[in-house]
């Protein structure tokens, strides 16, 4: 019987609407329109705290606020970005997300705001939010594009689809793991792949360690899909930070490894083998006494060495982007700019600041290269050797006599190496191989021409100093006669172990004559400065200086003289329009005496990236005040000299940025109150070949801030394509092919990564077969904002079958209806890039490929479809 004394339930209460709060509804009223007119006098720190107060208060407003909370919040970000205000800037997005966190536009602007900072992985966490948000977002898939070729990079893709590289190793892991060693340790797994050779060859336990944390995460996933979760365990760590038995439960027999880079060192695998034969290996096999040893009881390391080999080459591409070659560009002497070289030297003098080698493909650099000598073995290292690896880099210098087999200019010495993995398989990337490697380039910075024969002789140096390799181009000895190179070293600076009289006290004529060039020491010391490589080449061009200073003339003696007819004229009083008295003398003396002399001033600003030298040559005009964007003390002090010794008044350049303060940073305003600018040079071309972000928003604004008749340099910029199918472009993109890698399912995880464009592309020397002409994608007008369109459709006719694998791109760069420069030019900076078809799309002689070509800001992105009727294949790719 139910208790009867249970108190009857009660149903839902109807729940209450909650009561107006006046004094609450008063301060959100009162907050918002404080917010708004903060935001009207441009007080956007201000106006950020009110919009946070009233959302919290009134979250009903969310949809009502939200443009224009953005709006505030990226402004107040850059003015911290501005001023160095990290953690308030990011402590301002994690309040704004608390309020909106689905909010894909702030989730990318926080993603951007990282990348700058180098948070790479942190960067790519939130474009992928904004993505997984709204898969169709236009800048979130552009920049987690960006952040993938930095997170994953590309050589990574390459190394999968290289089989014989992959083969050599799964071998030599196999014979190691067969032979007894049942433990091993993957330093720098990358996706695993090392780690699952040993595991999958029976190998009783396997370590391994990632420092990338993208990388880490990827190993993690490709392990569990092929089953051996359990059987590798992976660290998210530096393999110099493990320890026994923190990290690992004893030491290992085998290291397996190949953090190694185009010049061998420059990984780091030096530090980590030391650190692993002392920490985490068994003891090597050093000893007869320990060969009788059971392969389990000692260590050893696969690779177990390598060679190193160089050679002396010629190569104008090597040589445009590592030292200047002219002497006058768009009618600059640039004599007085000191020694200008690129941040790559391995000079004694060298500070820390810079590389001591660069990379090329020298089987795809743009004009081939030359051999000046043979091959010469430059070292050979010992992996299995822990005494050797540590004495790596107090070994002595070593000096090569290199006798020169060719005639031509010495450029570089190039260095590839033999990766031995075992005694019986090795490894080459020497460049006659096919092989995803690259060489390293030791460029030589000597501002003068070093023309070598055959008889000569390369003195070369080879050292190891911070663990990495060095190689120095010290002199050259002719018909006994030694001539030094660098010019920083006396003639009789001598290393150890050298003759120390190597020349007679003097030189016949003929001989001093013939080596007047290389005759550097006597000078006396130039100013040296360091300007990246792209810059180093831009300075190098003179077509794209003499087609600014054509376009630049046109422009300021036209507007010259504009002013002065204006000014001889004078303003018109309608009233007194048809009277024909002439003014007198004394009133016109008086009246150009009031006059201010600025008034005549014509203004020009140059807001490119990097150095540039556009506004001495519009200085040199006299009636024009240029402003440079450069920054750095250095370049601007050689802006300097470059002006006073090509007659350009002090006061006729000014520096842009040097102006800026901390209330208004922008760079594109007036350049007073009352002045507007004759011209602005946008940079509108990235060096890897892609159109830079925000370009378009920033030509609207610039084209606001004319003068009547003022140009915006360039003024257009027409986009141009191909057809092209190239196997060497796919094998760069992604990895190939439905089987698996060594039988290990890994395409599918990377391939997350594949980026669609290909940058820093050399057209010229890329592997393929031209499906189609060039053919016009897009123009852009920088001047006239509203003649531009969003869509636009081209059609492609095929001039040869086969696959479109990829369409290569490049811009013809228009500065006026008469003058234009080209990306694509043999001595330009720019690089191109190329789109990346997945799939790839079948043609016929003939058929007609329709383009669907799309503009969103500054991202390009594309469809492609055969226009026949019987045809229904299509692709999708972008350009970015």
């Amino acid at each position: 019987m139910p208790n009867a004394s249970t108190r009857p339930k009660r149903g839902r209460r109807t729940r209450r609407q909650p009561r107006e709060d006046p004094a609450r509804n008063e301060l959100v009223s009162r907050s918002l329109e404080s917010a708004q007119q903060c935001l009207f006098n441009q007080d956007y720190g201000t106006a950020f705290v009110h919009y946070l107060l009233v959302l919290n208060l009134a979250p009903m407003l969310k949809d009502f606020a939200r443009e224009s909370f953005r709006f505030t919040l990226f402004k107040w970000a850059d003015e911290l970005d501005s001023v160095g205000r990290v953690q308030d800037l990011f402590n301002c997005f994690e309040q704004a997300l608390e309020l909106f966190p689905a909010d894909e536009v702030i989730l990318n602007s926080m993603g951007e705001h990282l990348f700058r900072m180098g948070f790479r992985d942190e960067a790519a966490g939130h474009f992928h939010k904004a993505l997984k948000l709204k898969p169709d977002y236009p800048e979130a898939r552009e920049n987690f594009y960006r952040v993938a070729n930095w997170l994953v990079e590309r050589w990574h893709f390459l190394m999968l689809n290289d089989r014989g590289r992959n083969q050599k190793y799964q071998q030599a892991i196999q014979k190691a793991v067969e032979r007894g060693c049942n433990t091993v340790l993957d330093i720098g797994t990358g996706t695993g792949i090392l780690g699952m050779c040993a595991k999958k060859a029976g190998a009783a336990e396997v370590f391994a360690c990632e420092l990338s944390k993208t990388m880490y995460e990827l190993a993690c996933e490709v392990v569990t899909a092929n089953g051996m979760k359990g059987g590798i365990n992976i660290l998210h760590k530096k393999s110099m930070d493990m320890e026994v038995p923190k990290d690992i439960p004893h030491r290992v027999s085998l290291v397996v490894t190949e953090t190694v880079d185009a010049g061998l060192f420059g990984e780091g695998i030096i530090e980590s083998l030391i650190h692993a034969w002392h920490h985490l290996l068994l003891p090597p096999q050093i000893s007869d006494d320990m060969m009788s040893l059971e392969p389990s009881k000692t260590g050893r390391v696969i690779p177990a060495g390598a060679t190193v080999f160089g050679m002396a080459v010629e190569s104008v591409e090597i040589r445009r982007h590592h030292r200047l070659c002219v002497s006058e560009v768009g009618g600059l002497s640039l004599g007085a700019a000191g020694q200008l070289h690129s941040p790559v030297s391995c000079t004694a003098d060298a500070d820390d600041s810079l590389e001591p080698y660069t990379t090329e493909r020298l089987s795809r650099i743009p004009g081939g290269y030359t051999a000046l000598t043979e091959p010469f073995r430059a070292l050979d290292i010992d992996f299995n050797n822990v005494t050797e690896l540590e004495g790596l880099s107090s070994r002595e210098t070593q000096r090569l006599h290199l006798p020169v087999t060719q005639e031509g200019n010495l450029d570089a010495l190039a260095v590839w190496f033999q990766l031995h993995l075992d005694q019986e398989s090795s490894l080459s990337t020497g460049p006659q191989e096919d092989t995803c490697w690259e060489q390293a380039i030791y460029p030589i910075q000597n501002p003068n021409s070093v023309a070598l024969r055959p008889g000569d002789q390369l003195v070369v140096d080879v050292s190891c100093r911070d663990s990495f390799l060095r190689l120095c181009s010290i002199s050259v000895v002719r018909d006994g006669h030694e001539i030094r190179l660098d010019p920083h070293l006396s003639v009789d600076t001598q290393q150890p172990g050298t003759n120390p009289n190597p020349t007679p006290t003097a030189a016949p004529a003929p001989l001093c004559s013939a080596l007047a060039g290389l005759q550097t020491h006597q000078s006396p010391p130039r100013e040296t400065c360091v300007l990246e490589c792209s810059e180093i080449a831009l300075l190098n061009n003179r077509h794209y200086h003499q087609s600014f200073n054509q376009a630049l003339d046109t422009l300021l003696t036209g507007l010259a003289l504009a002013k002065e007819n204006s000014s001889a004229v004078g303003p018109v009083n309608p009233t007194t329009a048809t009277s024909t008295t002439t003014p007198s003398p004394s009133s016109t003396a008086a009246a150009a005496a009031a006059k201010d002399p600025n008034d005549d001033l014509l203004y020009f600003l140059d807001v490119s990236e990097g150095f540039s030298l556009l506004p001495l040559m519009a200085a040199r005009h006299g009636h024009v005040k240029a402003y440079s964007s450069v920054e750095k003390s250095q370049h601007q002090d050689v802006l300097r000299r470059l002006a006073g010794a090509n007659g350009v008044h002090e006061r006729r350049l000014e520096f842009w940025l040097n102006q800026a303060n901390e209330e208004d940073p922008a760079v594109l305003k007036r350049p007073s109150r009352e002045k507007l600018w004759s011209a602005i040079v946008l940079d509108c071309v990235e060096t890897c070949g892609l159109i830079r972000q925000r370009l378009m928003e920033k030509a609207s604004l610039a084209s606001c801030l004319l003068e009547e008749g003022g140009r915006v340099f360039p003024e257009r910029i027409v986009l141009y394509g191909m057809l092209v199918e190239s196997d060497t472009l796919l094998l760069e993109s992604a990895v190939q092919g439905q089987e698996p890698t060594l039988g290990f399912n890994i395409a599918p995880f990377i391939n997350q990564f594949t980026v669609p464009v290909h940058v820093f592309l050399d057209f010229s020397t890329l592997d393929c077969r031209h499906l189609s002409e060039s053919v016009e994608l897009f123009v852009l007008d920088l001047m006239k904002a509203s003649a531009n369109y969003t869509n636009r459709e081209v059609k492609v006719r095929a001039t040869s079958s086969g696959r479109v694998t990829a369409v290569p791109f490049w811009y013809e760069i228009h500065l006026d209806p008469e003058v234009s420069v080209s990306t694509l030019s043999q001595d330009s900076h720019w690089k191109q890039a190329a789109v990346v078809l997945q799939p790839s799309l079948e043609v016929r002689t003939g058929d007609w490929v329709c383009l669907a070509v799309q503009l969103h800001k500054s991202s390009i992105s594309m469809s492609a479809r055969i226009d026949n009727e019987d045809a229904s294949a299509g692709a999708a790719f972008h350009l970015l």
